[in-house]
């Protein structure tokens, strides 16, 4: 009787309902399902926040884009495309220190132009600039063969005038700015000539002209510039024996390089445009030498030595 009893209160304590205030699953589920919707609210705030920064990010680059220049070559000619997504302000080009020539942009994103290659090797410079001020250039050198070829060459005595035809050249004309031409006869196929340079800025006009009247033209312009002076004397003042060294240039003076007996190398540098430039060194006994090398602010070279037996 008593095993019956105590199997049936079994039975009772297995029915009875759980307590309020304990923690059942009906709580555990609420709590995962809170942490659900947190963690989809924050990857949802992440991908938001990530593509406001793309966003911000592809906005600068697109403010910092620049024009592209395009230039395809054809025969002797030039197709030169310039694009942009804004608009364009500003597209030029030139040859060589040419002239600049302007191609009319009127405010479109995209211009296009057909340029022709000058005979010989030249040196083509474009330019182009956004609504935002945003600019890029481009630079490179073509070489056509054409009947007539005119090359200039920078030399220490003057500027080098190459010239040649496939056919006898005539004569050939030059003149600085606008001052009356000088004419030199040819009359063969090739000419090289020489021409002192004035000072400063001028710009060169060379015209060839063949036997059969075919006519080539090429400017150029050219700076003038002239060669440190240095001299160097023997100096006793204050019965010290020694080289007296005077650098002067018309432009500036830049730096000066010593070198005493191969040995000793000292630097002089300038950056308040010092034109004239003295100094002393004592000579030593025995054989002396000095070499002095010096530049001016546009970087025309001179140098001079010497050599004394004390």
């Amino acid at each position: 009787m008593n095993q019956i009893l105590a199997v049936e209160n079994k039975k009772k304590e297995k029915k009875q309902k759980m307590p309020k205030n304990s923690r059942g699953p009906v709580e555990l589920g609420s709590i995962v399902k809170f942490f659900a919707i947190f963690t989809m609210v924050f990857g949802i705030l992440m991908i938001c926040s990530g593509s406001y920064a793309i966003y911000l990010n592809s906005q600068t680059a697109n403010k910092n884009a620049k024009p592209t220049i395009n230039v395809v070559e054809n025969g002797n000619e030039l197709e030169l495309t310039v694009s942009h997504s804004r608009e364009l302000v500003s597209v030029t080009y030139k040859w060589n220190n040419e002239e600049e020539k302007q191609i009319q942009t009127n405010g479109n994103k995209q211009v296009k132009e057909t340029i022709e290659i000058p005979s010989g090797t030249n040196t083509l410079n474009i330019y182009a600039k956004d609504i935002n001020g945003q600019e890029v250039r481009y630079e490179q050198s073509y070489t056509i063969q054409g009947d007539i070829n005119i090359e200039f060459a920078i030399e220490s005595n003057g500027l080098k005038i190459t010239t040649t035809g496939k056919e006898e050249l005539s004569y050939m004309t030059y003149r600085w700015d606008e001052e009356e031409e000088t004419r030199v006869d040819i009359n063969n196929t090739t000419f090289e000539q020489t021409i002192e340079i004035p000072k400063g800025q001028h710009t060169l006009t060379v015209v060839v002209v063949d036997i059969n009247n075919k006519t080539e033209t090429k400017e150029q312009e050219v700076k003038g510039v002239t060669k440190p002076d240095i001299k160097i004397s023997l100096d006793q003042e204050n019965g010290e024996l020694g080289f007296l060294v005077t650098v002067t240039d018309e432009e500036g003076l830049r730096r000066i390089e010593f070198t005493l007996n191969e040995e000793e190398r000292y630097k002089q540098e300038f950056d308040d445009n010092t034109k004239e430039f003295s100094y002393k060194f004592p000579i030593k006994e025995g054989e002396n030498k000095i070499l002095v090398k010096a530049y001016n602010i546009d970087d025309v070279t001179n140098e001079a030595g010497a050599r004394f037996q004390n």
